[in-house]
This record gives structure tokens, C-alpha cells and sequence, in this order.
């Protein structure tokens, strides 16, 4: 018997015996007087085993059927092999049509030896700063280098955007490796599809801010150091970088990326991707139905997103600044630009001009707002 029908036994007997007064011991046992009093008629007529649960050993009228049973356990060693026991549970009900919850599926499984496949769960974090109010008020961007194809494919690079007042996924995309043109494709759909936020949180890798010590004799007169191609990008929107010191101060998109690595790992193998392209076509599919589990309303129903400007393409891309030879000639990366003739102009020879190379290669030369020069790339 439990510790609780140990002490139901007890306090019973005192009753039966004279001890304690029946309004009493329903007092002690949270009973009515009238169920303490059937006790009593109970002890006396079968003895302490009378007070036991009358189903104890009898199976629940709500036990899955062992075909049903069976059925689970066959999927969750094939066609759903590796997936966690919330996960496993949302796509038995979802699309295989069973009706059962995460709890009875997690004594399932144990009890047919099928352990969870997240051996040891990431400590507690102590989560000191509060969300931001208002969508598009801060961006936390970062990228996850994992086997998310496991055996089968080439290993790819997660970049994301995420949103910290409503911890959704704005954008996301699959890449070989972390880079400064990802990101920039990132950014041209934010900007297309949301707007410009307030500022963007992330470490310090070189796409964002320069680690090098090296001033150029430019950088010393001006008193500052040129931003990064990203950084350049950002400035050119307004926007607000803020480099974290440690992994710990962005805490929120590791532990999302640790999600992703359990749960997108699972339908990616589910779905036999096993390249670039079919990975980031399961991520798009992927991406809606996360926002929709995990994502939060804002504090602050206002959003605070700011209208995209229309030259996107002079934005996000690769921007250098160059001078004309004296024969109208452009030089970068061993490629060679002749300036046709211009009508307001007779020669651009020793005048600084700025060089665009976009994100499909298309390389146009801009003299102020006058384009020069477009090459296809």
C-alpha cells in the first residue's frame, strides 16, 4: 500500500476503535463524513486490504490497444527514428492520426526500450533580460555549422534572423559555409518582406565588425575605422549593430539552434533530403509550423519596422571604391572595366568612382548617381 492509504488505514482505524470523532478524521484525510463512515464499514467487514484502490491491478479501460501499441513502436523505430518524445508526439497525432498524449507515449517507448535520443539536456539558463516590446525593435542573427544531413549530404550552414520580442524565425537559409553574402541574402528578404528593424544583435565574427589592428593611412586621418561590407550595409539603413561578448549574452538563438538540431535534423531525414536545395525547401516548410508552436505574442502590440528603401541592389552588395586610369579604364579583383563616353563628361581619369558588385555577380560602376558602367557578370 502507498504512504497515503497507509495513513487512510491509520486514521480509519482510530475512528473504528473510538479515537477520533468521524468529522474529525474527514477533517485529516480531506473527506466528506459520509465517505469516512463507508471506510469504516469497509475495515470492519474486510480488513485494511478493504481500503485499497478497487482497480489496482486491473488494466485502464483507456489503455491504447496493443495493436495501436505495436503500431507506435514500429514507427518510432523506422520511420521516425531519432525524433525527440514531443516531436514524435506531435507527428503521431498531426499525420499519422493517433490521439494520444506526450506523457503515455514517453512510458511507451520506455518500456519498449526506446531511450530519447537527447542523451543529456543543456542546463537552465537564467534568463536576466526581458524580450524586446515591439516586433522589428531588435534582431538576433547568427548561423549553426552542423551535420544537419547527417550521413547523406554535404555539411551546410544555418544563417537566421530571429525576432526577440516574438521569437520567430524571420528568415532562414541553408549555405555551404558563413559568409558575408548570406547574410546579405538574408538581409534583401528581411528588407523585402518585413521592413528595416531597429538594430541587430549578434557576436563578432568578421562579416559584422573588423578584429584586425591594421589603420590604413585613410582610416588614422579620419579618426575611424571602415566598417565592414555588412557593417556598411547597416549604416546605410540606420540600423544599430550590438556585438555580444560571449555565446552566453545571445543566448536565445543558441538555444534555438539546438531546437533546430533536434527537430529540423528529424525532418529533413524524414523527408531524405540530401542536398543544398531540398534542405532549404524542407526549411521553408519547417519555418511556418515552428513560428506557430513556439512563437509569442509582443509585449507591445505596435510594430517598429521602418519602410525598406528601392535601392536595395546598391545596399546589399559588395561596394568598393576605386580610380579611373588614364585610359578610362576600372581595375578590381584582375578584371579590367573600360568607361564608355559619357555626354557630360570628357574623361573620368584620376576621379574616384564606386564599384557594385551584386549578389549574383553583376558588377555596375557608379560616378556619384551617374552610372558608368554595367557589366553582366
Amino acid at each position: 500500500m502507498s504512504q497515503k492509504e497507509l495513513q487512510r488505514v491509520a486514521v480509519i482505524s482510530s475512528c473504528v476503535k473510538g479515537e477520533l470523532a468521524c468529522a474529525r478524521a474527514a477533517s485529516l484525510l480531506d473527506l466528506t463524513p459520509r465517505h469516512v463512515k463507508r471506510l469504516k464499514s469497509r475495515l470492519r467487514q474486510g480488513g485494511e486490504a478493504a481500503l485499497a484502490h478497487a482497480n489496482r491491478g486491473r488494466p485502464s479501460h483507456r489503455r491504447l490497444p496493443q495493436r495501436v501499441r505495436d503500431r507506435i513502436v514500429q514507427l518510432a523505430r523506422t520511420t521516425y527514428a531519432g525524433f525527440n518524445d514531443h516531436h514524435l508526439c506531435e507527428k503521431l497525432v498531426e499525420t499519422e492520426g493517433f490521439s494520444l498524449g506526450r506523457e503515455t507515449l514517453r512510458r511507451l517507448l520506455r518500456s519498449a526500450g526506446i531511450g530519447s535520443p537527447r542523451k543529456r539536456r543543456a542546463p537552465t539558463h537564467r534568463q536576466r533580460r526581458l524580450p524586446r516590446a515591439r516586433e522589428g525593435e531588435m534582431l538576433l542573427l547568427d548561423a549553426s555549422l552542423h551535420r544537419w544531413l547527417e550521413d547523406r549530404g554535404p555539411q551546410l550552414t544555418l544563417l537566421g534572423f530571429l525576432d526577440d520580442a516574438t521569437g520567430k524565425v524571420l528568415v532562414a537559409e541553408f549555405f555551404p559555409t558563413e559568409d558575408a553574402r548570406g547574410y546579405f541574402r538574408l538581409l534583401h528578404s528581411l528588407l523585402r518582406g518585413f521592413g528595416i528593424p531597429i538594430s541587430f544583435y549578434g557576436d563578432r565574427h568578421s562579416v559584422f565588425v573588423r578584429n584586425d589592428d591594421h589603420w590604413s593611412i585613410e582610416e588614422q586621418l579620419a579618426g575611424r575605422r571602415e566598417p565592414t561590407q555588412f557593417g556598411r550595409a547597416l549604416d546605410q539603413l540606420g540600423v544599430t549593430y550590438i556585438a555580444a561578448q560571449s555565446p552566453q549574452a545571445k543566448g536565445r538563438i543558441e538555444r534555438l539552434w539546438g531546437t533546430f538540431q533536434d527537430r529540423l535534423t528529424s525532418e529533413l531525414r524524414l523527408a531524405g533530403a540530401n542536398d543544398r536545395d531540398t534542405a532549404n525547401q524542407v526549411l521553408r516548410r519547417f519555418l511556418p509550423d515552428h513560428n506557430r508552436r513556439f512563437g509569442r505574442t509582443p509585449r507591445d502590440a505596435q510594430k517598429a519596422w521602418r519602410p525598406a528603401p528601392e535601392n536595395l541592389d546598391r545596399i546589399c552588395c559588395f561596394q568598393h571604391e576605386r580610380s579611373v586610369s588614364n585610359d578610362n579604364v576600372v581595375q578590381w579583383d584582375g578584371r579590367r572595366f573600360q568607361i564608355p563616353p559619357q555626354p557630360r563628361r570628357f574623361s573620368f581619369a584620376g576621379a574616384k568612382v564606386q564599384l557594385f558588385e551584386s549578389l549574383e555577380g553583376k558588377v555596375s560602376i557608379y560616378y556619384a548617381d551617374t552610372k558608368l558602367h554595367l557589366d553582366g557578370g
